[in-house]
């Protein structure tokens, strides 16, 4: 499986979770001749130990800013999962010009002023209700999908962490508005009864400046179905 040209994915991750959950896509995009650059935000995965009250959606945004900054990343195809889609819109706004465009994996994609509250109004109250009964600012994780395989149960229940509940709180400010960049968005379609993210899917589905794709997957496909993941990455960017 050889690209047409190699690309550079920078992954923003989702909650709970870091860069490590990234692993099986590693040796898939090395075999594409791809980059994959998996960074974690402040207080998660390996960085647990930096958890503090007041992280929040921005200090996650300036974490990828940072390494896109040091790293001197060009040309980035900038992937959002979950979570990870409030992250990847904040940054593309503030250094568009060093993106060549956008993929959102089962992701959330707030407009100027939303937070990720603000989109998932159902799991609001049993969130803040987590974080009270933990120590009043971090949500526990969330279970994982049912049709995850239990060695990855395994793996994954061993290092996702709690989340601190100010990154689902706060507002995401777009300084340039809606964004031009080509983006495309994959939906999940194992859904959970909530169905999460139907409504991102429907929208990106009849919205202009939009490619939609489908993957057969629970919510976490770079876990449960790499190969599958692969395909559709290299299809978007090919």
């Amino acid at each position: 499986m050889t690209a047409h040209s190699p690309k550079t994915f920078l992954v923003c991750h989702g909650a709970w979770s870091a860069g490590w959950a990234w692993k099986k896509m590693h040796p898939l995009m090395q075999a594409a001749g791809h980059r994959l650059i998996t960074p974690s935000y402040t207080g998660l995965g390996e960085r647990a130990h930096l958890a503090h009250q007041g992280l929040d959606l921005d200090a996650h945004i300036q974490d990828m800013l940072n390494v896109i900054s040091y790293e001197d990343l060009r040309d980035i195809v900038l992937v959002g999962h979950s979570y990870g889609g409030m992250v990847a819109t904040g940054v593309a706004d503030r250094v568009r010009e060093r993106i060549a465009q956008m993929i959102y994996i089962d992701a959330f994609v707030p407009r100027d002023g939303q937070s990720l509250f603000d989109l998932n109004e159902v799991a609001i109250a049993n969130m803040r209700e987590a974080a009270r009964n933990n120590d009043g600012w971090r949500i526990p994780p969330m279970p994982t999908p049912p049709d995850t395989s239990a060695a990855d149960v395994e793996w994954l229940t061993a290092r996702r962490v709690e989340m601190p509940i100010k990154c689902f709180e706060q507002k995401l400010k777009l300084k340039h508005g809606e964004t031009i960049l080509p983006r495309s968005y994959i939906y999940a379609t194992r859904i959970t009864p909530a169905d999460t993210f139907g409504q991102f899917a429907k929208r990106t589905k009849d919205e202009a400046g939009w490619r939609y794709l489908e993957i057969d997957a629970s919510h976490s496909p770079n876990v449960t179905a790499p190969q599958a993941l692969m395909t559709l990455l290299q299809e978007i960017v090919a």
